[in-house]
């Protein structure tokens, strides 16, 4: 009976957020409310609420999403600038997982991964 999972994720700043996932990430932006944000590429969504307060040191908000051609994607996002997590570059994990991470302007921590 389940068929999505679609997470919620903290933002400060709604604009600096679509900017990152739409114009830098690739995403498109699927609705716009007043404290609301639902972006979406290929098959995976992601919605965003607002939280002005958030301290990005403090933040502890996670995503894995699961790629079938994470060199290419890994790649892509290195061309077009966009800052790998220093502790989360690519490689080969002891559980059978191709994994890297990158963090949004929130400091939301997306990992991305590919089964080996």
């Amino acid at each position: 009976m389940l068929t999505d999972i679609i997470p919620k994720l903290p933002m400060r700043n709604k604009s600096v957020t679509r900017d990152y996932y739409v114009n830098q990430l690739g995403f498109e932006e699927i609705g716009d409310y007043e404290d609301y944000l639902m972006i979406k590429k290929e098959s995976i969504e992601i919605h965003f609420f607002a939280f002005k307060a958030l301290k990005p040191k403090k933040n502890y908000g996670q995503v894995y999403i699961r790629t079938d051609n994470i060199d290419d994607f890994y790649h892509s996002l290195l061309d077009n600038n966009i800052k790998i997590h220093p502790n989360g570059k690519l490689e080969t994990k002891h559980w059978g997982q191709k994994e890297f991470s990158i963090l949004d302007p929130d400091t939301n921590l997306l990992t991305f991964g590919q089964s080996i």
